[in-house]
């Protein structure tokens, strides 16, 4: 496939001039005007290279667009275009990040040679990436397992995604692997050498969530005897990952909201803002379009998240994965001295797993310690695995429409409660949350009078 050209000039006749000479050599052109229009059509389309003038009449200058630019893609290849009174800026843009620069008038040849170069360069930064994301995705525990399409699509797109610096929003139920897919774009991502913090806004207690994020002055409230640095400067370098934003307070989502656009944080207590360079990934396995429905989450802070979605399927969509995970669990937990029956592995591949992977990690890590054969059995696993499946959760609420994933997750929490006896702290981790956030879902579906502690 040839590399994608975009070539952005005010002047009609030189934008004419370049979409037919780098045609001529190859390559894939689109033209633009100005800019503005430039950053446009960059949001539709990926290019390897662009070609700007410096000086544009209206709105942004050649030197604008390419910080916007390499904001959003580091690896795009900018190449600009400058008339001799204007080289000094020039100069200080390829400081800023332009990958050269080119003086009118310019011979066809001269233009062939630098965008050739830009060219092999970007495929070498592109690639360098994705080798580095496969090496990561290799490295054990931090593996992304999984043969499947579904996990070979999310695989290419953390190869893709990770170099660029754009905010984040992994969708996906509990235990289908958030945090590692987190994990794995700030490893292939130029900040990788940086700091990754996770912050799980689910279980933090409401009044002490915005001094975690974004720290507080010395005496800004009772106990604050000192100054403290908030997550988001722990971070400062790297990523932070937002995991559970929905629960999010909206008090909170009002600074959050401001870190997003402005790339600063104000501690508590504090008047002076800090300036901070994060990339932000954050998580939910709610739909927060519900809940902008609902008011109890920004709209505004809903867009902001979600300039680049990523869904990771639950595990009963991509069941051909289950032996391939299961039999690397037993490794990690048996260290190569314990195989699965082939019964077991049907059972295991047949279970809905609810819990998804970080339920059928549960269940290895459980066989491998009540079993006394080298060989796992359906025996050896779990009841709720290898019972009938009409069994394993009581009937849902009889309706002629298809039911709601809140009234799947109410009666499935039902579940997992009788299961444990009414022990709420043994159900949230079967559930893989957090007991605070195990509460507030009761309240939500008026189940507080279920359980105990």
């Amino acid at each position: 496939m040839s590399a994608r050209i975009l070539v952005v000039d005010d002047e009609s006749s030189m934008r004419e001039f370049l979409g037919i000479a780098l045609k001529r050599m190859g390559y894939e052109v689109d033209t633009a005007e100005s800019a503005e229009k430039a950053l446009d059509t960059c949001t539709r389309t990926s290019y390897d290279v662009v070609l700007t003038d410096i000086k544009m009449p209206d709105g942004l200058d050649g030197v604008q667009l390419l910080e916007q630019l390499k904001e959003a893609d580091p690896h795009l290849q900018v190449i600009l275009m400058t008339a001799f009174a204007s080289v000094e800026t020039a100069v200080q843009a390829v400081q800023l990040g332009a990958s050269d620069y080119v003086m009118k008038p310019f011979k066809v040849e001269e233009i062939k040679v630098r965008v050739e170069k830009a060219v092999e360069q970007r495929r070498l930064l592109t690639e360098h990436s994705y080798l580095r994301a496969a090496d990561r995705r290799e490295s054990g525990s931090e593996a992304i397992l999984g043969e499947s399409e579904p996990i070979r699509e999310l695989q290419q797109m953390i190869g893709r995604i990770g170099p660029a610096t754009s905010t984040v929003l992994i969708t996906g139920e509990s235990g289908t692997g958030k945090e590692l897919v987190a994990r794995a774009l700030h490893e292939a991502g130029d900040n990788a050498e940086g700091p990754f913090v996770t912050v799980n806004c689910g279980a933090i207690p409401e009044g002490l969530l915005e001094s975690e994020l974004f720290g507080h002055k010395k005496g800004a409230f009772t106990g604050a005897v000192q100054d403290k640095a908030g997550l988001f400067k722990v971070a400062d370098g790297g990523t932070i990952f937002l995991d559970e934003v929905g629960e999010t307070p909206l008090q909170t989502q009002v600074k959050l909201l401001r870190v997003l656009q402005e790339r600063e944080i104000v501690p508590v207590g504090d008047t002076r803002p800090i300036a901070v360079d994060v990339r932000v990934i954050a998580a939910t396995n709610t739909s927060l379009e519900e809940r902008v429905g609902t008011g109890t989450f920004r709209e505004d802070l809903f867009y902001r998240l979600n300039v680049v979605p990523i869904h990771i399927p639950p595990l009963r969509e991509r069941r051909e994965d289950i032996p391939l995970l299961a039999r690397h669990f037993i490794m990690v937990f048996g260290r190569g001295e314990y195989t699965f029956s082939d019964s077991a592995l049907t059972a295991l591949t047949a279970y809905t797993w609810p819990g998804n992977v970080r339920e059928l990690e549960n269940a290895v890590e459980n066989a491998v310690i009540m079993t006394d054969s080298p060989v796992i059995d359906t025996v050896d696993l779990p009841v709720k695995i290898t019972e009938p499946p009409d069994e394993r959760m009581g009937a849902l609420p009889e309706s002629d429409q298809a039911p709601t994933l809140e009234t799947i997750e109410k009666a499935y929490i039902a579940w997992v409660l009788k299961q444990t006896g009414g022990i709420k702290t043994a159900a949230a981790e079967i559930l893989g949350i957090d007991p605070s956030t195990l509460h507030r879902k009761m309240d939500r579906y008026g189940m507080r009078g279920e359980g105990g502690e």
